[in-house]
């Protein structure tokens, strides 16, 4: 029988490190300099991604009352960063594919800041002690550096070195990336079955409000912002579809309890950025369809 010591403290962080490799691979310092040149749009975007969706899972985990340990692998769930999904689901959504690239990117990078951060504070405010007993956020950060940050700059690396190779081999990369993504849910799953099984229920109604407020909020903001349609489902899609991989990982290294809402709300992710996108593609559809007739009408 395979040890789920070996599982969690070094097969799903290679499995991670896999995957952040191939997020790298699609960047290019564009990518961060999208900040300078559409610096509305991204700051936007990240205020949401940074603030409101940690904040949104604080509350939610707080009104349905989770247990403690459930309540603070939501709020890692919600500091979380967006990931490759999140493109691929808004180029499906025919979103602003860019945006939400420059978005993962740059929210990778931070969440070596904002998970640290937002896990100490829902630890003193639930009062989960026990769940980060023994536990040295400085080490922390400097593993979800070496397992996020560190292959994503690695991946952008071989891309500027190589970029024949990397054009040639990146889809397969991608298709590696999205199966380990469902291999390490599944691992999370099977690994605290009975647990889910005890807490499922109340688990899923947390993990699907905070998948659809977080949506919903997140689409309001930049509409309201006077972003266009395909930015704010750019915005949208990196609130709803987060790097699970990346929560349960970092999980996984405090206490293997904190991973069951971020592999709940990875099966229910999946449905509703499923729907958002089917409805955003129609109506995004509608509106360059509209542009384009404007550029091309007569003068």
């Amino acid at each position: 029988m395979v040890d789920d010591n070996l599982i969690v403290g070094v097969v799903l962080p290679a499995a991670l490190a896999v995957i952040m490799f191939t997020l790298g691979l699609g960047l290019t310092l564009d990518d961060f300099k999208r900040v300078f040149v559409f610096p509305k749009g991204v700051s936007i975007g990240l205020g949401n991604l940074v603030l409101i969706s940690p904040l949104l899972a604080f509350l939610i985990a707080d009104l349905l009352n989770l247990d403690p340990a459930m309540a603070l692998g939501l709020v890692l769930l919600g500091a979380s960063p967006g990931g490759t999904l999140a493109n691929m689901f808004t180029h499906l959504a025919k979103g602003e594919t860019a945006l939400s690239v420059t978005m993962t990117a740059i929210s990778s990078i931070c969440s070596v800041v904002t998970i640290p951060l937002f896990l100490t504070l829902a630890n003193s405010y639930f009062d989960a002690g026990k769940s980060l007993d023994d536990v040295n956020m400085l080490t922390v950060v400097l593993r979800t550096f070496l397992i996020t940050v560190l292959p994503l700059s690695i991946g952008m690396f071989v891309r500027s070195r190589s970029p024949v190779w990397v054009d040639r081999y990146q889809p397969t990369f991608m298709k590696v990336s999205v199966v380990l993504f469902f291999l390490v849910v599944l691992a999370a799953i099977l690994s605290e079955l009975d647990l889910i099984r005890e807490n499922f229920w109340r688990v899923a109604a947390a993990a699907l409000l905070l998948n659809i407020l977080a949506m919903t909020i997140s689409f309001t903001v930049a509409r309201v912002a006077r972003l266009s349609d395909r930015q704010a489902t750019a915005i949208a899609m990196e609130l709803g579809i987060h790097n699970g991989t990346v929560a349960i990982v970092v999980a996984g290294m405090i206490n293997d309890e904190l991973m069951i809402p971020a592999a709940v709300y990875a099966v229910f992710m999946y449905f509703t950025g499923s729907a958002f996108a089917y409805v955003m593609a129609k109506r995004n559809s509608r509106v360059e369809a509209a542009e384009a007739a404007v550029v091309e009408e007569p003068i």
